[in-house]
């Protein structure tokens, strides 16, 4: 080995080896290791059995759970080195600073990057090439930094100067910004993930609010980020200027829609064409208002089925409202009656029969009209009033025909059904005399 292989810390703790001061030093690193996994698991069980649900206490726990043994031995170590240099020189004790050091920051490294990305299942494999590529640059620098070459390396990447277009810049300062805009994007993508998790617990809240606020929660940490990257690493953010226009032009251009259908909702609301409860079609969907906000209207079938309707499409289209200002709504039915039967009486039957149904009007009253003559009858329409259309019309319709359907039977009268009849006369004078294959 060369004198300068063993410069620095390495070749102090190589004079220490033939001094008896070096067990000391073995001893109390023994013991700051010891304390400092003590002191870990008791702080650790301590906050277990308390039961901290939620909130920055519960996050201390769980996030530094596996950092805080290495951080409380290189605070021990830390403590212990300058009281013991006052009796016996601690070489061995300052390499063990960095070692320690190093171990925590690859711990910490390991548990951001597994907070930020271990969510999506293919980025297993990745994180796994990470953490080894990450631990092993750690390790080397510290191996350069205990035996001295540290300096060396630093003065070797400040004079190593790459050109980039006009400019020349040195690979030292371009491995600063790499390393600065990387550690700001994790820490912005794992503030983001807490973020996320801390939303997705408030239950009172809606969840489609909790994704927006923590979508944009995101895009504001991750905008952050780069705009404090970029000015550690000296770039003037009046450069982006010219970006942040176009970026508003398309913000402008894509919102269109949104901020017509929020104008539109203070229309509505102010002029209180529609109001929650209301039956009404618009385009292809039929049902009940249930609610009505600034952008959207949300109309409810009658099979359950919820439909958001944008606000802009009720003032653009048309919009048939069935209680706007008469909850009363006409309901009618139509049935065939055979040509023998007595039109008049089956008129009055029919009319007694849905005045009968708990939902149909007594006022106006059902009326039966005769439409016209069918091929098969008499084509017959009931007609009757509704309070309630919030409550359906398929269901009243259905009663009224049973109630109809139960008097028919019940007076004999009779529902025809189409019969076409086909009769074959003297076929042999139309087309001649029959093969006698067909005899």
């Amino acid at each position: 080995m060369t004198p300068k292989l063993f410069s620095g810390l390495l070749s102090d703790l190589w004079s220490d080896l033939s001094e008896p001061g070096l067990l000391w030093q073995i001893a109390v690193l023994v013991c700051c290791l010891l304390l400092g996994w003590g002191l870990a698991r008791l702080l650790r069980a301590q906050f277990d059995a308390r039961h901290v649900h939620g909130g920055v206490v519960r996050f201390g726990v769980e996030g530094f759970g596996r950092v805080l043994s290495p951080v409380l031995i290189l605070a021990l170590i830390m403590l212990v080195t300058p009281i013991f240099s006052n009796w016996h020189r601690a070489n061995l004790l300052r390499v063990a600073i960095p070692l320690a050091t190093s171990f925590a920051l690859i711990r910490l490294g390991f548990y951001v990057v597994n907070r930020t990305f271990s969510r999506v299942g293919k980025a297993s494999r990745l994180l796994l090439l990470f953490e080894k590529v990450f631990a092993t640059v750690v390790w080397i620098g510290v191996a350069f930094y205990i035996t001295g070459l540290w300096p060396d390396i630093l003065d070797y990447l400040e004079h190593t100067v790459l050109p980039i277009g006009p400019h020349k810049t040195s690979l030292l300062s371009i491995l600063q910004a790499a390393a600065s805009v990387v550690v700001t994007l994790v820490i912005a993508l794992w503030a983001s993930a807490l973020l996320e998790e801390r939303l997705m617990r408030m239950d009172s809240v809606h969840s489609s609010l909790r994704v927006v606020m923590a979508r944009m929660g995101k895009a504001v940490l991750i905008l952050v980020a780069v705009l404090l990257s970029l000015s550690w690493v000296g770039i003037d953010l009046t450069v982006l200027s010219v970006f942040g226009g176009a970026l508003g032009v398309g913000i402008g251009l894509g919102l269109q829609k949104i901020v017509s259908s929020y104008v539109s909702g203070f229309v509505i609301l102010l002029e209180r064409s529609l109001a929650i409860g209301d039956v009404v079609t618009v385009d292809k969907y039929h049902g009940q208002v249930t609610q009505i906000n600034t952008r959207y209207i949300v109309v409810r079938g009658g099979d359950g089925i919820e439909t958001v309707v944008p606000n802009d499409l009720l003032l653009s289209g048309f919009v048939q409202n069935y209680s706007l200002t008469d909850r009363s709504l006409r309901v009618a039915t139509q049935l065939t009656i055979a040509y023998q039967s007595d039109i008049e009486h089956v008129l009055e039957l029919m009319q007694d029969a849905a005045i009968l149904v708990p939902r149909v009007s007594r006022d106006p009253a059902p009326q039966a009209f005769l439409l016209k003559f069918d091929a098969d009858g008499f084509l017959v329409e009931l007609g009757f009033w509704i309070t309630d259309p919030q409550n359906g019309r398929a269901n009243v319709i259905s009663d009224v025909n049973r109630a109809v359907w139960k008097t028919l039977q019940q007076h004999q009268v009779e529902l025809p059904y189409p019969q076409r009849e086909i009769r074959l006369v003297d076929m042999r004078a139309d087309v001649g005399p029959i093969p006698a294959a067909l005899e």
